[in-house]
């Protein structure tokens, strides 16, 4: 009998050597508004955090921990992004829906470690926030350039440390059929199911470091939030209420966003009737959060449209030098 393709057989065990990403093709006569509307997301996404790092990098005005903060997001979610998005939108344009085991393992390394990192770097940005308001005296001192990238720096490590932990434990699972992942992405709750290996070790381990990788920075997020909220309903002024407000809205909108959708996803029950719920809830905190966040971070603060408005009016002035500068050697 011949092995089918993308298997590979050992001693009457066959191995599967890809996956097959279904994704949304049980959809097939909405492919290509699919393909076009997540290649504008794509471009948006890439172009609005890339932007955002850029304003944070070159503005003087930005160069503070609550900005720092905001960079490193914005870079996190231009490689959540591209982890993401290339894969799904060469899929949509050719219909080849296969991903080799190796790159499927590779996808769901990455997704975890940015996943992992996200949610400690947005418990950093609500506890800058915390001691903005909560402790002003106090900020300059406690909120140090030395502690920002320690912060920073903590959140990568804890995201790389918690992925590569889980991943070498599945990369060891046999998986010898079916093959067939429903879901747009290599995530660990639907690769783990289609390993013939006894996976109850496994499945411990992943719940073990979930707990102990996402709960604390949940619980510092949720904890700062309750003690900024208690200390702006103490102040007596409605206008100082919102003054205070405003400097934590924006990031209190993504927090809300992302843990609101992940919560969701990981509640859903796993039912047949409820697996297009949990892929369409998946996108909104893996490909919509990272193009909401440079919009709502930029939309609702004066101090990132002033620094755009700086660059837009450099990138004005340049342009017209430089068609000054060509006329006048043209009139020679």
């Amino acid at each position: 009998m011949d092995t089918p393709p993308g298997t590979h057989e050992s001693r009457n065990q066959t191995f599967i050597m890809e996956f097959i990403l279904l994704g949304f093709g049980n959809v097939p006569e909405l492919q290509v508004l699919l393909f076009l509307l997540f290649l504008v997301i794509y471009i948006m996404t890439m172009a609005g955090n890339i932007l955002t790092v850029v304003l944070v990098v070159a503005d003087p005005h930005l160069q503070t921990p609550m900005y720092f903060f905001l960079g490193n997001l914005s870079c996190l979610e231009t490689c959540y992004t591209s982890n993401i998005l290339p894969r799904m939108l060469a899929s949509l344009r050719t219909g080849d829906r296969t991903i080799s085991v190796s790159g499927c393992f590779m996808q769901l390394y990455c997704f975890g470690v940015l996943a992992c990192s996200e949610c400690y770097l947005l418990a950093a940005m609500s506890y800058d926030r915390y001691l903005a308001i909560c402790k002003p005296l106090h900020y300059v001192s406690l909120m140090n350039d030395r502690f920002c990238f320690q912060l920073v720096v903590g959140s990568w490590i804890s995201g790389f440390v918690a992925a590569s932990i889980i991943v070498s434990g599945i990369s060891m699972l046999m998986f010898c059929g079916p093959n067939k992942i429903d879901h747009f992405l290599c995530e660990f709750n639907v690769v783990i199911k289609l390993s013939c290996s006894d996976t109850n070790s496994m499945v411990l381990v992943a719940f073990l470091l979930s707990f102990l990788f996402t709960l604390p920075p949940f619980l510092l997020t949720l904890t700062s939030y309750i003690s900024i909220i208690t200390t702006i309903l103490r102040i007596p002024s409605s206008t100082g209420r919102q003054k205070v407000f405003s400097t934590c809205s924006s990031h209190l909108m993504v927090v809300t966003i992302y843990y609101g959708t992940l919560i969701i996803v990981y509640l859903l029950p796993d039912i047949n009737t409820l697996r297009g719920m949990t892929k369409v809830f998946s996108a909104f905190y893996t490909i919509l959060t990272p193009l909401v966040n440079p919009l709502i971070y930029s939309l609702r603060n004066k101090e990132v449209k002033e620094a755009l408005r700086k660059v837009v009016r450099k990138l004005g002035t340049f342009t017209a030098v430089q068609r000054i500068q060509a006329n006048a050697f043209r009139s020679k």
